[in-house]
């Protein structure tokens, strides 16, 4: 048997990761994994094998295992697509504990509900402005809400509450795309990662120096040069990879998050005119979305030791995918779950991952899809979809789900 087929003679592994056909539905190749078991194995672009898990419950069993790492400094750490292995985002999400657990108490006191709740004025007006904005282009519709809405926004508010200069957004939104395209090159990845560390490198030292004047003082950034960088807690290197993270996950993910709901929304104008009606419904709506979408797909680990689970032993070295959209998708959990229904009780979805390393900045995600969307179809009532959703572009798989464009009219 060559290394892409199974013993016993099962055929081919489906090839890892896999592309949506639609860009609110999974891809279609999740439901035939999960049709073998919980656990299924996938071949990656370079030929290893390595384990998808589509079971609900067995994904929340193993992203709370300490056997699964999340080191991606490990040799054997799986990689999905070439660029990943030179994308360095290693700060928390690339760790294991205690690491992990150090940077994260570091950081989380700026992300509690409480802290989010704070911000919600600064992202309210943000929104708003950006309304202002696509309104104001009423003369040259459609308006691309990728562009004008869905990525300005969670930019806007990630500058302020890290402190850095808004004037750079498009640099580091450029070299974001260029590290998470799915398609693009090693080389590509590891120019864009190279010049975002040497940014935040530039923009640590001019707030050590206090020489930073272009940056909005006070923000997280600068808390953490004065009180963890000068006392010697956390090394300089260190902040620029928080920084670096942080900036990139806090403004891709939510920007698809956001642009993807309003084509989804679009898409089911029954749910959105439940939605018009009873405004209540919003903050539920946004964990259906959350589940229904699960833009930031691909969870991945390695066994750190041998796991059983769902009657498969899961052998250490072996990489382990885990992607939410197919738990998310699970019929025990959520009735009819290929079914968008705002009044549904999503709570239990693993759209932010689950366990340690759960997503540090899902307060603040929901807050600013929340206040989004609720704006916007208020603001604009008769928005609507002015190309076929084929001709959007869907994101290809190993990358933040999401589509290219969003043109609009109204």
């Amino acid at each position: 048997m060559s290394g892409d087929e199974l013993a016993g003679g099962r055929g081919v592994l489906p090839a890892f990761p896999m592309s949506r056909d639609c860009p609110y539905h999974p891809p279609a190749g999740y439901a035939r994994l999960a049709e073998q078991g919980p656990l299924s194995r996938v071949r990656l672009y370079d030929g290893r094998q390595v384990w998808v898990v589509t079971g609900h419950a067995e994904t929340r069993s193993l992203l709370v295992d300490p056997r699964l790492s999340s080191d991606r400094s490990r040799p054997d750490f799986p990689v999905l697509v070439p660029r990943m292995a030179a994308a360095r985002l290693t700060a928390l999400v690339g760790m294991d504990p205690p690491e992990h657990d150090v940077q994260r108490r570091m950081l989380i006191g700026s992300f509690t509900v409480r802290r989010v709740n704070g911000l919600r004025p600064s992202i309210r007006r943000i929104v708003d402005e950006r309304i202002d904005a696509v309104l104001a282009k009423s003369g040259s519709r459609p308006v691309d809400l990728v562009r004008e809405f869905a990525l300005p926004v969670p930019s806007t508010v990630i500058c302020e509450l890290l402190g850095v200069p808004y004037e750079d957004h498009e640099f580091f939104e450029e070299q974001t795309r260029r590290m998470l395209l799915a398609t693009g090159t090693a080389d590509q990845a590891a120019a864009a990662s190279a010049a975002l560390v040497a940014y935040f490198d530039r923009l640590t030292d001019a707030k050590l120096r206090g020489s930073e004047s272009r940056a909005r003082k006070g923000g997280l950034l600068d808390e953490l040069a004065e009180d963890r960088v000068r006392t010697g807690e956390l090394s300089r290197a260190d902040l620029s990879a928080i920084a670096m993270f942080l900036l990139v996950a806090g403004h891709e993910t939510t920007a698809n998050m956001i642009g993807l709901s309003i084509l989804t929304l679009l898409e089911h104008p029954a749910e959105l005119a439940r939605l018009r009606e009873d405004p209540a419904l919003l903050p539920g709506a946004v964990e259906e979305l959350l589940r229904f979408l699960s833009v930031a797909d691909e969870l991945q680990r390695v066994a750190a030791a041998d796991i059983e689970v769902g009657g498969v032993l899961i052998r250490e070295g072996e990489g382990v995918y885990l992607p939410n959209a197919a738990a998310n998708r699970s019929a025990e959990v959520f009735p009819d779950p290929d079914v968008l229904d705002v009044g549904r009780d999503a709570r239990r979805h693993l759209a932010f991952g689950y366990g340690v390393h759960q997503c540090i900045g899902q307060n603040l995600a929901r807050a600013e899809v929340e206040i989004a969307l609720g704006r916007l179809i208020t603001r604009i009532p008769t928005l609507r979809l002015a190309a076929p959703v084929e001709e959007l572009g869907v994101k290809a798989g190993g990358s933040v789900q999401g589509v290219r464009r969003l043109p609009v009219d109204w």
